[in-house]
């Protein structure tokens, strides 16, 4: 069991049959109150980021979320199919569950995959990728009295906005955190 006072950002924690991760976290203490503790937390099962109130001093559950190296293989058609690195065993995840990530997942890819009890609750993408584009708009010349930006379709079907001197079959580094450009890979 953890105290709510303890927790801190990227702690895992069992409340009310689901597994939650910590994201941010606020303590409230005024002279004629108890502490009151609020934690911004994502639902590890279905994704949902919200808010939570605890007084302080509750007690939760501590959970032991598993991050296993893997490797993404293929897409199945109704799920996408990881390896594990170690043991070369293969699990299916269903395509519902990783809307996101799919958009900047490319087959052998190198990812983490979170577990927790033999439960398979997502994947942890690395903050940034590098993926080729395969449409790009045509720069307008004379529109460069601003940081201009041009709309671009990469390999992964993902569409983002780059500067108008990236050109088609480039290679450019995207983040996974909000799927903005970052520059030439």
């Amino acid at each position: 069991m953890v105290i709510v006072n303890d927790l801190k950002p990227g702690t895992s924690f069992e409340y009310e049959k689901n597994i939650y991760t910590v994201l941010n976290l606020a303590l409230n203490k005024t002279a004629m109150r108890q502490m009151i503790v609020k934690v911004k937390v994502k639902n590890l099962r279905t994704g949902v980021i919200n808010e939570m109130s605890f007084t302080g001093g509750d007690k939760v559950q501590e959970a032991n979320v598993e991050r296993k190296p893997m490797q993404y293989l293929y897409d199945d058609g109704d799920s996408l199919v990881f390896m594990d690195n170690e043991t070369y065993d293969q699990i299916s995840i269903p395509k519902d569950r990783l809307k996101w990530e799919m958009q900047f997942l490319k087959e052998n890819s190198d990812v983490n995959v979170t577990m927790y009890e033999g439960e398979v609750l997502g994947v942890i993408l690395p903050d940034k990728v590098d993926l080729q584009i395969v449409e790009c708009e045509q720069a307008v010349k004379g529109d460069t009295a601003t940081a201009a930006l041009k709309n671009a379709v990469l390999e992964t079907g993902l569409q983002i906005k780059v500067p108008l001197f990236i050109q088609n079959e480039e290679v450019v580094t995207v983040s996974t955190a909000d799927g903005r450009y970052c520059g030439r890979a």
